[in-house]
């Protein structure tokens, strides 16, 4: 008698827990998330808070999918084909600017603090400084950052804006035209192009490296951006992601390489050893700065962020200029003390 009035209390258990988890994600509000690129390092926040079960907490079913540059996640989330993602701050405002009947799109959280965006040159060719760059050749892939916004470097390094000739390359072969000797310098993402260089047998006392957020460029980087429609309808939901990401970001900032465990679990063919130091770059290099710690994980200074906004405007010929509150909006961050999450410096 009382194995079965186990085994039916047991049932009625499982019944009701079925009936609960169904209510449950029912409940659940989903997110189709477009990450800019690959499954690599700094994909770790995101990844983990699926896995940690962050969003779950948070009534959100959010699905992460990998992308192919910041521009395709920024036309995906206006399309309506995902109502948030991850993409450069700088493409939103051409976006922005040249799409003004578009649905709107905002950023809502900053990751990249500065722009990851650096001129990788070869010192053997006499390049030690920005102005050493004169009359070199520059190779790499049209959309990229550091292509799209020499004039901003150029103009803070005293150089005129057609002082270097460029060559439009496969962003595949940018590296390896650098190694070969087929160009003089390149740019690129540092934490990508320093491993891909490094990776091809060039090494850092070869290369002059000069990242554009010490170099005059106030530029910031990735940040997550949300469709205006879906947040306007759901801040709830657009707040809880920030919560949830935010946490996740903490303990990536605090443990790196064990962060990395759930990049590993989404792709099995990654290096872990060279995603956990791409991890570790982007953080030191792009996340981890005096702003960002001035200000809190996520944040913009208005000044800063209107200025950046006229900056591209004028080195991409902008027909436009979109305001800062068309670019970002602060309204779905966490508070203040819940962002600032950096390590204690040692």
């Amino acid at each position: 008698m009382r194995r079965h009035l186990s085994r039916s209390t047991g049932l009625l258990a499982a019944v009701l827990g079925f009936s609960l988890t169904g209510v449950s994600l029912a409940d659940e509000t989903p997110i189709r998330f477009q990450l800019d690129w690959r499954f690599e390092g700094p994909s770790a926040p995101f990844l983990m808070a699926v896995e940690r079960g962050y969003f779950a907490e948070e009534g959100l079913d959010v699905q992460v999918d990998s992308g192919s540059g910041s521009a395709g996640a920024i036309n995906r989330v206006a399309s309506g084909a995902y109502e948030m993602g991850f993409g450069d701050l700088n493409a939103l405002v051409e976006f922005l600017a040249e799409n003004p009947d578009a649905p709107g799109i905002q950023g809502v959280y900053v990751v990249y603090d500065g722009s990851p965006a650096t001129v990788f040159a070869r010192k053997d060719r006499g390049i030690a400084s920005p102005q050493d760059l004169a009359g070199k050749t520059l190779g790499a892939p049209t959309f990229d950052t550091g292509y799209r916004a020499w004039g901003i470097f150029a103009a803070a390094n005293g150089l005129e804006d057609d002082a270097v000739e460029w060559q439009n390359v496969d962003p595949t072969l940018r590296e390896t035209l650098l190694v070969r000797g087929d160009v003089d310098a390149i740019t690129g993402f540092y934490f990508t192009s320093l491993l891909n260089l490094e990776g091809r047998g060039m090494g850092r006392d070869e290369l002059t490296i000069m990242p554009f957020p010490e170099y005059g460029v106030p530029l910031y980087g990735n940040a997550i951006i949300a469709s205006e429609a879906f947040a306007e309808e759901n801040p709830e939901a657009v707040e809880g992601f920030l919560r949830a990401f935010n946490r996740a970001l903490e303990q990536t900032l605090a443990d790196p390489d064990g962060a990395i465990a759930y990049v590993h679990a989404r792709d099995g063919l990654i290096d872990r050893e060279l995603e956990t130091r791409r991890l570790k770059l982007a953080i030191e290099g792009a996340i981890d700065t005096p702003d960002a710690r001035a200000n809190g994980a996520g944040a913009v200074d208005e000044a800063r962020l209107r200025e950046s906004i006229q900056l591209v405007a004028d080195a991409y010929d902008l027909p436009s200029v979109p305001t800062t509150d068309q670019v970002f909006d602060s309204s779905y961050l966490p508070p203040k003390e819940d962002r600032m999450i950096f390590p204690e410096v040692p």
